[in-house]
């Protein structure tokens, strides 16, 4: 049973003339009786009533003839729906995100998203950057975006933000008043970082940053989540050097500095599998790479 078949069954189910049902299909009317009788064939069921006052349904007729449009919709709908999807109009992205991603443009450019494809559904997963690469290969996500790490083999990689790496005090610090703090002058304090197991290039540039300046950080917690370092530094557990993004954060109880001399740039970087290609990603990325070219660009340079 073809689909030809049942659109050429309704219309002379809707005409019940074959010279009518045939103009209106655009054919001349033996195509039209030899589709009717292979339909009739497959079946093994006749569907029309044929004499010399004209054509009528069947028993079987009125029965197909319902089932018969819904699948012409259903196959209609199937064929508007996967167009929409493949021109990224339509369908899901699964979605993978760092904390740090909801103060560097993230639900402005799901915002953007909702409002211009209100077909498109996004999946939202909070995942650290390593969970987030075993969940690109295995195909669990089709979207990352992270710390800083180097794409495997068979990814594509995208900066989205730079920005510098400020000072996170409590509000009562003895440094929260000056405008500048020196990395040095954090020597003697506990430090709050991200754990090295969950970002160990985060880990290792705020490493670095302290080593440069003369000693190793003496380390209080190891964390999963920006928001935990700052609910820690805030309850006067330690310091941190945190990306200035987390400024936006606006939580109670802290004090945010820029660092003195130059510094290692913090990024947010977007990871994805080029192929099989989504359609969605390069919306997305449009989007966020939008969001992103309107914030505030960030005044340190990378580090040598």
């Amino acid at each position: 049973m073809e689909t030809r078949q049942l659109q050429y069954f309704v219309v002379l189910a809707e005409e019940l003339h074959f010279s009518r049902a045939a103009k209106r299909l655009c054919i001349s009317q033996p195509p039209l009786s030899i589709a009717i009788k292979q339909l009739e064939s497959t079946l093994d069921a006749q569907l029309f009533e044929r004499n010399s006052r004209g054509v009528r349904l069947t028993h079987a007729g009125r029965h197909l003839l319902a089932q018969a449009r819904d699948i012409l919709e259903r196959t209609r709908r199937a064929a508007v729906d996967t167009r929409a999807v493949a021109q990224g109009m339509a369908g899901s992205l699964r979605l993978g995100f760092v904390g740090s991603s909801m103060y560097r443009g993230l639900p402005e450019a799901l915002e953007r998203m909702r409002l211009l494809y209100p077909e498109v559904r996004v999946d939202l997963h909070e995942l650290n950057s390593i969970d987030q690469v075993a969940a690109l290969q295995s195909g669990k996500i089709d979207l990352g975006l992270m710390h800083t790490m180097a794409p495997p083999p068979g990814m594509s990689a995208q900066t989205m933000v730079s920005e510098a790496f400020i000072a996170c005090l409590p509000a009562a610090h003895r440094l929260a008043h000056q405008a500048r703090i020196p990395v040095a002058e954090l020597a003697d304090e506990r430090m709050i970082l991200f754990s090295e197991a969950v970002s160990p290039d985060y880990f290792r540039v705020i490493r670095s940053m302290c080593q440069r300046a003369g000693f190793d950080p003496e380390l209080r917690h190891e964390v999963r989540h920006w928001l935990s370092v700052l609910s820690l530094v805030a309850a006067g557990q330690g310091v941190s050097l945190v990306p200035a993004c987390l400024e936006r954060a606006g939580m109670q109880g802290l004090a945010f500095r820029p660092i003195a001399g130059k510094t290692p740039l913090s990024v947010l970087q977007a990871m994805w599998r080029p192929l099989p290609a989504h359609p969605l990603v390069p919306i997305l990325l449009d989007h966020l790479q939008s969001v992103a070219g309107r914030q505030r660009p960030a005044r340190a340079k990378p580090a040598r």
